[in-house]
């Protein structure tokens, strides 16, 4: 299969900008306006996060149908579609007076980051550039690293003009207004369609062998239970460490930086195999939290290596797996990797709450090494049966 040259930077500015909206608009959402809705509606916090966790199981387990829709050359098509999608969760959010219509809100909302998040856009990059892809991906999360920089202060003014309820339409019709015109500009349609895709949807995981899908499968899941569980509980963790809400919060603003920094450090270091990436973000990720468990008064420098390694795993969900499998099946496989991940980040803040409530803050950390020492286990098995001659080829496509 023929593929588009590999895309310009007025493109890649373009995909970043619209990601940054599209996680604003749904996954980075209740960060903001959870206390405004309980204070309004007086539903339990817990039901108001839980509609949120809702929101990504629903994206999580619709993510391999929407590999196998990418697969099939309509990527452009449902990322194009997913900013309506979204909008139309955000209208019912805003009309819900009853907690079941609220919950049903995030549903919808949950098939749209299912049609248009990162791992819809990276599948589709995936497939239409095939290894050109790369410095696309990477790009991309540049720009989006600023996510919560800009969305956070952005719908908190949106809240204070309108309320919740009149923030949620704004939004809406700023994602229905941007989303589709977005993508169609900076995506180029299929060069052809991919017809024998349907026969190949069974064999998905035969285009990598399935040793390697479940230790990818498992590296992307840990690292995704541990952001998660850290995003939910950084704060708590640090204030339970002996910092005060102040420090907890200027310590904690230095994540995103951190993270946009260790992006362009990737950016200089794009010549290499992928698998040295995953192994600087599992790395890095696993030294911060040992930092932060055994020195807690280390807390700032544990997290400029946290935000590194972190910021460098969401690079390494697009280009590790594109250097493994060929362009064709690459939707495909990025989809069914997406579920276990997903539904891993759907449960973290039901289980993390658990831990930390039941056995305490140190004890919540010290599962977290654990689990990011266990991840830096499974890279090393992962270099370990990559097969040698395979990315030497790839690896002149991906510059």
């Amino acid at each position: 299969m023929e593929h588009h040259p590999k895309p310009a930077v007025p493109a890649i500015v373009t995909l970043g900008g619209v990601q940054i909206l599209s996680w604003g608009g749904s996954f980075y959402l209740m960060a903001v306006m959870a206390n405004p809705i309980v204070a309004e509606t007086g539903w339990s916090q817990q039901w108001v996060y839980g509609a949120l966790s809702l929101g990504i199981l629903v994206s999580g387990l619709l993510a391999p149908l929407s590999g196998r829709l990418i697969a099939g050359s309509y990527g452009r098509v449902l990322l194009a579609s997913s900013g309506a999608v979204m909008a139309l969760g955000l209208v019912i959010m805003g009309f819900s007076h009853h907690l079941l219509l609220f919950l049903f809100a995030w549903l919808i909302i949950g098939i749209g980051m299912a049609m248009g998040l990162y791992d819809a856009l990276f599948a589709t990059l995936g497939t239409l550039y095939g290894g050109q892809a790369r410095g696309a991906i990477t790009g991309i999360t540049l720009i989006s690293g600023f996510c919560t920089t800009l969305v956070w202060p952005g719908i908190a003014l949106l809240i204070h003009w309108l309320d919740w309820r009149g923030a949620c339409f704004a939004i809406a019709a700023l994602l229905c207004l941007t989303v589709l015109p977005a993508y169609w500009y900076a995506l180029p349609a299929p060069i052809k369609p991919i017809v024998k895709t349907a026969k190949k949807q069974h064999n998905a995981s035969g285009e990598l062998a399935p040793a390697l899908f479940w230790l990818l499968c498992s590296i992307f899941t840990l690292a995704s239970v541990i952001m998660t569980a850290i995003s939910v509980q950084l704060i708590s963790l640090l204030q339970a460490s002996g910092h005060s809400l102040t420090a907890a919060l200027a310590i904690s603003a230095i994540l995103g930086p951190c993270q946009v920094g260790s992006r362009i450090v990737d950016i200089a270091f794009k010549r290499g195999h992928p698998i040295w990436t995953t192994f600087f973000s599992v790395g890095l990720v696993a030294i911060g939290l040992l930092l932060l468990t055994l020195f807690p008064q280390f807390a700032l420098v544990s997290m400029v290596l946290y935000g590194a390694g972190n910021g460098l795993r969401a690079i390494v969900r697009g280009t590790l797996p594109l250097v493994m499998v060929k362009p064709e099946a690459y939707a495909i496989v990025v989809g069914r990797m997406a579920r276990p991940a997903l539904i891993g980040q759907a449960l973290t803040p039901l289980v993390g709450g658990y831990v930390f409530q039941q056995l305490g803050a140190n004890a919540t950390l010290w599962l977290l090494c654990l689990l990011a020492l266990v991840n830096v286990v499974l890279v090393g098995v992962l270099k370990q049966k990559l097969p040698a001659p395979n990315p030497q080829p790839q690896k002149g496509a991906v510059n």
